[in-house]
């Protein structure tokens, strides 16, 4: 370990901290994290954490939602703007005005949202639950989601449910496009495309399987196959290189870097923790005990 690791080690155990890391993260963050995982592991993860301290390696929506899930605890996000610009394409009177639209409709909000608008929602869900939760809303309701277009319409697709969907996107994922695809295909023809439902539609019917990242990590460990395309953020090819180093990765384009995940460091993660970097996460009460609800209800209904 560099003498900054070593640090990290000292002062986590010092103040009691546990460190999450999201797939996303760079490689140095994921093997210092205690946890690596998507963002449904990560919430799994931030309700049980016993730790007095949670530093969230990830985006300010994710370390939200820790607080939310797990209040008692200090959560500090390294890098005070590491945000989600998906997440910032809705705002709450956005919300507020579909919701009068459509009044007899529920709200599925993806946890890639702010805690305003986990707020006014149902029901939370993650790319990995999203189809579950689908399913088990009541069949005489419609569906209002937010605010991935994307996501919404893969859940449509594969369920038949009646939705409106909000137009946000992940611009990292939308930076897929067919024609990558299609030459990635020539390029390593023994490959199977894995691609995650962030992406267009068009792009994902290219693809071999559509999965969420932490079902791309457990379909390739299991898997047979040897050789994969990987269609989502770069971060998750350390994530399945590590666990898999007698398999091929191909990340399908350098392109497939989200600015935001990269911009906690090893020092920003030491400094969070020795308390001169980083913030600590605040949700308003009122605000943070609805969110709460939709959360706990996607816990539940992921079972």
């Amino acid at each position: 370990m560099n003498p900054v690791q070593e640090k990290i080690v000292e002062l986590k155990k010092k103040s009691n901290a546990v460190i999450l890391a999201h797939t996303y993260q760079p490689p140095e963050i994921q093997d210092i994290a205690d946890y690596v995982g998507d963002s449904y592991g990560l919430s799994v993860q931030a309700s049980r954490a016993s730790a007095d301290t949670i530093v969230f390696c990830g985006v300010r929506f994710m370390a939200e939602t820790a607080s939310i899930l797990n209040p008692s605890r200090r959560v500090i996000l390294p890098e005070a703007d590491a945000g989600c610009p998906m997440a910032d394409m809705i705002e709450a009177d956005d919300l507020i005005k579909l919701k009068e639209q459509y009044p007899d409709y529920l709200v599925m909000c993806y946890v890639n949202s702010t805690a305003e608008i986990k707020a006014l929602s149902d029901v939370c869900c993650t790319s990995s639950n999203a189809l579950k939760i689908a399913r088990k809303l009541p069949v005489d309701k419609g569906i209002i989601f937010v605010p991935d277009r994307n996501l919404g319409s893969y859940v449509q697709e594969q369920t038949g449910r009646e939705m409106v969907l909000w137009d946000g996107f992940c611009p990292t994922h939308m930076r897929i496009e067919p024609s990558m695809i299609i030459q990635a295909k020539k390029d390593f023809p023994a490959s199977m495309v894995l691609i995650h439902p962030e992406a267009s539609p068009e792009c994902r019917i290219l693809a071999d399987k559509v999965f969420s990242t932490g079902e791309m990590c457990e379909f390739v460990s299991k898997s047979e196959h040897q050789e994969f395309i990987i269609a989502t953020e770069e971060g998750i090819m350390h994530t399945v290189g590590q666990a898999n180093p007698q398999k091929l990765f191909h990340l399908l384009s350098s392109e497939l870097r989200c600015p935001n995940m990269k911009k906690i460091t090893l020092q920003s993660v030491c400094n969070a923790l020795d308390g001169s970097g980083g913030e600590v996460i605040h949700v308003q009460e009122d605000i943070a005990a609805k969110a709460l609800s939709s959360l706990e209800k996607m816990l539940q209904m992921s079972k």
